[in-house]
């Protein structure tokens, strides 16, 4: 039986039971004053448009009413909630993504609604305060690829100057975040990967200019020469490499040249927080194949 099968992606009513259990564990939680198991449920009550609004509460301590979409990406959106928790799950586990014409064709919705649902979705996705990546023993790799066209930036006879710079950290074995970077500021590279990796961490690259401050600042800094056809290196029982960082630019560029076809400079950071939390959750999500 498919997962989409499931009631809550189909009746709202156990769509809003599916959602409470997932956020309330520890009981009710009131958006409003954050007090915890004071709230009774309202029946019967209607909304502006005359229907009965499904799983309203009442906090018994600021006597306010609240569902359990308050606070979450699910608020102020006409959109019912068992659409919302389908492209959730269409977008989490779809390992190249799932474009918003697909989810207007599957969720039956206009093509507006689901561009705006997938990019809420997408800012849901993108983490907040992090923890340095990496530590003793550990290695993240560190590599950089070219998406998509910088606005107001001719097209030249080679190179990528008029494309968007993506800088990438992935750890292995686990989570990756990616950032969209300027071609000019070179200091911003090795200021993102101080800000997010442990000093104890070993850092693989290729042999590129962006990474020759990097290890000085780290437990040490091994690069494979790319020019020469080096993509792996064995030195004292350590492997040397970036095809980790590089599998992950190949799920990324093809999600964005075969599913999204299209990406602004704009909304691009939103794009990059899709595919990192797919790839850093890829186990629990079931897509890591």
């Amino acid at each position: 039986m498919s997962v989409l099968s499931n009631p809550y992606f189909h009746h709202e009513k156990a769509a809003f039971a599916h959602l409470e259990k997932l956020l309330w564990i520890n009981g009710v939680v009131c958006p409003h004053c954050g007090v915890v198991d004071k709230a009774g449920r309202l029946k019967g009550v209607k909304g502006k448009n005359g229907k009965v609004r499904l799983g309203l509460w009442k906090c018994y301590e600021c006597r306010k009413q609240f569902t359990v979409r308050v606070g979450t990406v699910f608020e102020s959106a006409h959109i019912p909630l068992h659409k919302w928790l389908q492209a959730v799950h269409l977008m989490a586990s779809s390992k190249k993504g799932i474009s918003a014409h697909q989810l207007h064709r599957t969720l039956e919705i206009t093509y507006k609604s689901a561009w705006f649902l997938a990019h809420r979705i997408r800012e849901a996705m993108r983490d907040g305060k992090l923890s340095p990546m990496g530590g003793n023993g550990k290695t993240v790799e560190v590599d950089e690829t070219y998406i998509g066209r910088l606005q107001g930036v001719a097209k030249p006879r080679g190179g990528g100057a008029h494309k968007n710079i993506v800088m990438t950290l992935v750890e292995r074995g686990g989570s990756a975040r990616s950032f969209h970077i300027d071609a000019t500021a070179l200091n911003e590279v090795t200021k993102i990967v101080r800000e997010n990796v442990n000093r104890e961490t070993v850092i693989n690259t290729d042999e590129g200019r962006w990474y020759n401050q990097i290890g000085a600042h780290f437990m040490s800094h091994d690069a494979v020469n790319h020019s020469r056809e080096e993509y792996v290196r064995y030195s004292a029982g350590d492997t040397i490499t970036t095809n980790t960082v590089e599998g992950y630019y190949s799920i990324f560029k093809r999600g964005m040249k075969c599913v999204y076809q299209h990406c602004s400079e704009k909304q691009l950071h939103r794009y990059l927080a899709e595919f990192d939390f797919r790839y850093s959750n890829r186990v629990a999500l079931g897509v890591d194949d």
